[in-house]
């Protein structure tokens, strides 16, 4: 399931006003990085079109660890814990994100405490879904045909409720955007 998701079902109308108004459109080539494993980040990025590759480092050898397509939200983990990125995100396509620079994000988190409970729910939820995607697929195996990444049933009741209604707005989202592209 798209992260965006996420952070649409729990976001309210002014919220997300204020994410556009504040975001930057911003066109991607291939092969740019967009976030860089182990250096600091100063950008949220939510992936509009196109895909884009995770890729993690160890030594000598880099791992395509997860792909993204549109709905993906980037950098959320560094901007949570403000540690550095575990992992790189690369373009693999002509792609488009709407970046949010940190600085301005934790200046309304610390602002608006409704925005900031809102936000901070949203991030909690996908992160929480996706460990447990995570610890059920311990044993992956590369060879088998790869599932959602989230499945539904795995979801708080509470937030399948908003579903709708979240993507709704993400579509929103991508028509206003692509009459500024």
């Amino acid at each position: 399931m798209k992260k965006v998701l996420f952070l649409f079902g729990e976001l309210n109308d002014d919220d997300l006003d204020w994410i556009i108004a504040r975001g930057q459109l911003e066109k991607i080539s291939p092969n740019t990085i967009l976030i860089e494993q182990d250096q600091p980040i100063d950008k949220l990025y939510i992936l509009l079109k196109g895909q884009v590759e995770v890729l993690r480092t160890d030594q000598d050898s880099t791992q395509v660890i997860a792909k993204g397509g549109s709905g993906e939200v980037f950098g959320e983990m560094s901007f949570i814990d403000n540690l550095l990125p575990s992992a790189t995100v690369k373009a693999t396509e002509n792609s488009v994100v709407l970046s949010i620079p940190c600085l301005q994000l934790a200046d309304r988190l610390n602002q608006d405490i409704g925005f900031s409970s809102r936000f901070y729910r949203a991030i909690t939820l996908f992160l929480s879904s996706r460990l447990r995607h995570t610890l059920k697929n311990l044993a992956y195996n590369p060879k088998e045909e790869e599932k959602e990444d989230i499945e539904p049933q795995n979801l708080p009741p509470a937030f399948l409720d908003v579903l709708p209604f979240a993507e709704a707005r993400f579509d929103w989202l991508l028509r206003r955007v692509n009459n500024h592209i």
